[in-house]
């Protein structure tokens, strides 16, 4: 059999490892004009279309041969005297839609393009893959959830507010609904995009879910939990315990992970937004946690 599907989502590693697989890529400008020209060569006359025309015909088939093809099946059927310029072939014929396959490949290319333009902190290019998508059909929904997703992996506590600004620009979508609400996610796209980045926040809970799987059955230190009743008080839960109101700076030092694991270090803020607040907060509670343990 055969598929024009993306094989990496369509077919499974077993079956992948065996086919032969061939990448099909869009047409070239020039490659259509080819195609053109053997269509008037075998049907015996040229195109009606002065040279803008003729561009602009080619431009509607959008990188699709066969597109290319049916158009000219139906500029040839008119009935027309002299030349068509651009203005008169576009109000005949329609642009062909650009390709968006919002469960394929396409989907996961242009999803992929405007995060990593995000990422780059490129904003005119996020706006084009943003409108690119939504042009194609995909439901604002799904990028105003991928926004949402951006802000917490990308931007982080650079900029706490990124995460709520996007959750507002996703409420008035709902409220305002298409094609109004679409600049309220568009505005966010902008906002995330110019943004100071961090994935500290992002790397940390990974590295983080990463020690608690590896040590998943040890139980908390003793001293701080709760002893609700007497045997849990002679068992020695809450011995030791340091209110950590009570101590200066309102830090106690004390350990929290359980006993006999090393101290995880998972959050590393970055120099930049408003993490540079958070790294002097991390830091001089290292400093002081390292002057109680001394």
């Amino acid at each position: 059999g055969a598929t024009t599907e993306n094989p990496s989502f369509e077919l499974n590693a077993a079956l992948l490892s065996r086919a032969q697989v061939l990448v099909l890529k869009r047409f070239e400008p020039a490659d259509l004009e080819r195609l053109a020209q053997r269509a008037e060569q075998d049907l015996g006359r040229a195109l009606p279309l002065d040279g803008p025309a003729r561009d602009a015909l080619i431009e509607m088939a959008d990188g699709d041969g066969r597109a290319i093809l049916n158009l000219i099946e139906q500029v040839m059927a008119w009935k027309v005297e002299g030349k068509l310029d651009r203005d008169q072939l576009s109000t005949r014929l329609m642009r062909r839609a650009a390709r968006y396959d919002k469960s394929g490949d396409e989907h996961y290319n242009l999803i992929s393009a405007l995060h990593k333009s995000i990422r780059g902190s490129d904003p005119d290019a996020a706006l084009y893959w943003f409108n690119r998508m939504l042009l194609g059909g995909e439901d604002p929904r799904f990028l105003a959830r991928r926004l949402t997703r951006m802000a917490v992996e990308d931007i982080g506590l650079a900029d706490p507010q990124a995460n709520g600004l996007c959750l507002d620009a996703w409420q008035t979508y709902e409220r305002l609904g298409s094609p109004e609400g679409e600049l309220a996610l568009a505005q966010a796209v902008i906002y995330l995009a110019l943004a100071p980045k961090s994935n500290a926040g992002y790397a940390a809970f990974k590295q983080s879910a990463a020690a608690a799987r590896k040590t998943g059955s040890e139980p908390p230190p003793k001293h701080i939990l709760n002893a609700p009743t007497k045997l849990m008080e002679e068992q020695g839960y809450g011995d030791g315990y340091q209110y950590d109101h009570d101590a200066e700076d309102g830090f106690s030092g004390q350990n929290y992970f359980p006993d006999g694991m090393k101290r995880g270090v998972f959050y590393l803020p970055v120099e930049r937004g408003f993490e540079r607040e958070l790294k002097k907060r991390v830091d001089w509670f290292a400093g002081l946690r390292a002057k109680r343990d001394g």
